[in-house]
C-alpha cells in the first residue's frame, strides 16, 4: 500500500500535528506501507528556517523508512493572519504540484490550516485517488476563538470552504469525540467521521528520575515543585495569565515555560516588568530532549484560553507528560476535563480564574497523598492512548478506504 501525506508541520519541528503525523508514518512503514510525506522546510513556531535546513522548491530526504519531499513556502512567524494566509497557501500549491511525481493508492491532507487540505483534495482529483481529510483542529472556528481577526465575510467563505471538504473527502478523521459531533450536526454524515485522538509512545515517555546533568544548569529549579509548561506559546494558550498567577504563588513553586511562539516576546517583557523570579523560559528543544525536560517539572500545565470552542480540544501534551506520570493541573473545558477527571489524572481549575488556579494549584503542589493518586490515574490514562494502537487504528481506515 502507498500511502501519501500531505502536512505542514513534520519533524525536525515539535510541535504536536509534526509529532502525530511522524509517529503514524513511522508505524505504517513497520506494516509494510510505503509512505510519502510532502511538506515544507521545518520553521514552525518562529519562521526561520531551521539549522541544515533551505527554503528550496524541492529537497527529499528519508526518516526512518518515510520518504519525505520538502517544497518551497512563503515562510512568516505564526502571526499576522495576512502574512499566515500566505504561507499557508503556498504550501499547498507548491505540495499539490509535488504531489504530481509521487505514485500513491490513497491521499492524506491534514487540517488546519486547510488549504493543506484544499491541496489533498486538488491532488486525489488529479491523481483519481480516493483521499482522507485529517481534522486536528475545527479551523477557522478556532481563529474567532483567539480573536485572530474580526468576524468578516474572509470567515464565512472560509466555513463554506470546510464544509465543501467534508463532504468530498472519502472519510473525515477527528481527534475529538467533540469534533465529529460538531461537524455531524453540520450536516455531514456520522458515518462519514472517524474519530482516532492522539495519544503517545509509550516506550519513549517513562517515568525517570530528574535529569541530574540538566537540573546542574537550572539550579533555581531545586527543592522547587517545578510547575512546566511545554509547547507553543501563542494566543490560544493564555500564558500572560499564567504569569499574573504566577506572581502569589507559593514560594516553592516555580514555572517553567519551554518552547517559542508569536506572544514569547511579549510574555519575556511581562516577566521582567513583575520581577518573576520564580519563572523560567527556556527555547524549544529537540524532540529526542524533551522527556529529559519534562523529568524536571514535577506538574503539567495545560491551559487555554476560555472560549467554548475550546471545550472541544485535547491538548496532545497530556498524554506525554502523563506516561511520565507528572498529574496534569489543567486550565481547559469539555472533553480534555472528562478525561482528567475519569482517570483521576490531575486537578482542573477554570480558564482565566485566578482564585481557582490558585487553589488547584496549591492542591497539587502541597498534598503528597493526592499527588501519588493523581500519578496512578496517570499510568492508567496514559495506557489508554498508547500511539501505537491509535495509528494502527487509522491504518485500517486507510485500508477500507482503498479497498
Amino acid at each position: 500500500m502507498r500511502i501519501l501525506f500531505l502536512t505542514d508541520n513534520f519533524p525536525p519541528e515539535v510541535n504536536a500535528p509534526a509529532s502525530r503525523t511522524y509517529e503514524h508514518c513511522v508505524e505504517w512503514v513497520k506494516s509494510g506501507a510505503e509512505v510519502t510525506v510532502i511538506t515544507c522546510a521545518p520553521n514552525f513556531p518562529i519562521g526561520k528556517v531551521f539549522d541544515g535546513y533551505r527554503n528550496r522548491w524541492y529537497q527529499e530526504e528519508n526518516m526512518d523508512g518515510i520518504r519525505v519531499i520538502r517544497v518551497w513556502s512563503f515562510i512568516s512567524a505564526n502571526s499576522g493572519f495576512v502574512k499566515r494566509i500566505l504561507d499557508y497557501i503556498s504550501f499547498a500549491l507548491t505540495g499539490f504540484i509535488a504531489s504530481w511525481f509521487v505514485k500513491t493508492d490513497i491521499i492524506i491532507a491534514t487540517s488546519p490550516q486547510f488549504f493543506t487540505a484544499v491541496s489533498g483534495y486538488a491532488a486525489a482529483l488529479f491523481k483519481r485517488r480516493p483521499w482522507i481529510m485529517e481534522v486536528r483542529d475545527l479551523w477557522p472556528e478556532s481563529i474567532r476563538a483567539v480573536n485572530a481577526m474580526e468576524d468578516s465575510r474572509v470567515l464565512d467563505w472560509l466555513e463554506k470552504l470546510e464544509l465543501f471538504l467534508y463532504r468530498k473527502a472519502s472519510k473525515v478523521v477527528v481527534v475529538t469525540d467533540s469534533f465529529k459531533k460538531n461537524i455531524a450536526g453540520r450536516g455531514i454524515a456520522p458515518e462519514k467521521i472517524e474519530v482516532v485522538k492522539n495519544g503517545v509512545h509509550l516506550d519513549k515517555f517513562q517515568p525517570r528520575p530528574r535529569d541530574k546533568a540538566l537540573l546542574a544548569q537550572f539550579p533555581q529549579l531545586r527543592d522547587q515543585c517545578v510547575v512546566g509548561y511545554l509547547g507553543t506559546h501563542g494566543m490560544a494558550h493564555k500564558l500572560d495569565f499564567i504569569l499574573e498567577c504566577a506572581a502569589d504563588a507559593p514560594q516553592d513553586v516555580h514555572f517553567l515555560f519551554i518552547g517559542d511562539g508569536a506572544e514569547k516576546p511579549g510574555l519575556l517583557e511581562m516577566k521582567e516588568r513583575m520581577g518573576l523570579s520564580n519563572v523560567t523560559f527556556l527555547p524549544p528543544v529537540p524532540k529526542h530532549e524533551i522527556a529529559r525536560y519534562i523529568s524536571l517539572t514535577d506538574v503539567a500545565l495545560v491551559p487555554l484560553k476560555k472560549s467554548d470552542t475550546f471545550k472541544t480540544v485535547i491538548p496532545s501534551k497530556i498524554f506525554e507528560n502523563a506516561s511520565m506520570e507528572k498529574p496534569i493541573l489543567l486550565g481547559v473545558e469539555g472533553e480534555s476535563k472528562a478525561i482528567i477527571e475519569k482517570y483521576q489524572a490531575g486537578l482542573c481549575f477554570e480558564p482565566e480564574n485566578k482564585a481557582d488556579f490558585q487553589k488547584q494549584l496549591r492542591a497539587i503542589a502541597t498534598d503528597t497523598q493526592l499527588y501519588q493518586q493523581l500519578q496512578k490515574g496517570c499510568q492508567a490514562l496514559s495506557l489508554n492512548f498508547n500511539r501505537k494502537t491509535l495509528a494502527q487504528k487509522l491504518y485500517q481506515i486507510i485500508e477500507t478506504v482503498i479497498s
